[in-house]
């Protein structure tokens, strides 16, 4: 998922917060004024992300993301919040309060929440499923590609749900059922949902091909 695209239109601004240490984000900041923010982890993909846009002439949504740690049973225990509730909580605080105030002071973009929208694939899937649970008043919107399964739906779902967007690959059984599970069980309990399956396999390019649907059914155009 690392970047490996080519130039873009808009522009990359990779900086470092000063929480937990430092954490690299990396902002894609379109050349059209921007419409809506896409927020998630595995920000050193930003600029794949932002190529799959603009070949789709999607050019006024931002993306911010915030880079994943080497580790990937750390990235997991931040991503999910059954496995260290501890450290997932930490890195909540850092997507939900931290990052938002840095978009908000470095680019003076500070949508509300319906202009707002959290993402993920795999494992960072997860993580954009419980920050948009968690936080319906921030992230308007949840996009979510093949999620894996340490996250769950919870018995009782909040009263107040964002929008749900999720596909997932026909040939990745294990991500499709886990996407199905999460759309069977907002839409009980009367969350707007949209769930599509896709030709291909976990990590294949219909994830690039879907962001810009996601997108463009977020932010309603």
């Amino acid at each position: 998922m690392d970047d490996d695209a080519g130039p873009l239109a808009g522009e990359l601004v990779t900086e470092t917060i000063d929480v937990d240490g430092g954490r690299s984000v990396t902002a894609y900041v379109p050349p059209d004024p921007p419409d809506g923010v896409v927020v998630g982890g595995d920000g050193q993909a930003t600029r794949r992300w932002a190529a799959a846009l603009e070949s789709a002439g999607r050019t006024s949504t931002m993306i911010v993301g915030v880079h994943r740690v080497d580790d990937e049973t750390a990235r997991l225990h931040e991503y999910s919040p059954g496995f260290d509730p501890a450290r997932f909580a930490a890195h909540e605080r850092l997507l939900v309060e931290d990052v938002g105030r840095w978009t908000s002071s470095r680019f003076g973009v500070a949508p509300p929440a319906a202009r707002t929208a959290v993402f993920g694939v795999s494992a960072g899937g997860e993580l954009a499923l419980a920050l948009g649970l968690r936080h319906p008043d921030v992230f308007g919107a949840v996009l979510c590609a093949s999620p894996g399964a340490g996250y769950r739906p919870p018995a009782t779902l909040p009263a107040r749900l964002p929008r749900t967007y999720l596909v997932a690959g026909t040939d990745e059984p294990f991500f499709r059922d886990n996407a199905t599970r999460w759309a069977t069980a907002l839409r009980d309990a009367g969350a707007d949902v949209v769930l599509r399956e896709r030709p291909g396999s976990h990590g294949d390019d219909f994830w690039y091909r879907e962001f810009p649907l996601m997108t463009a059914w977020a932010f309603g155009r």
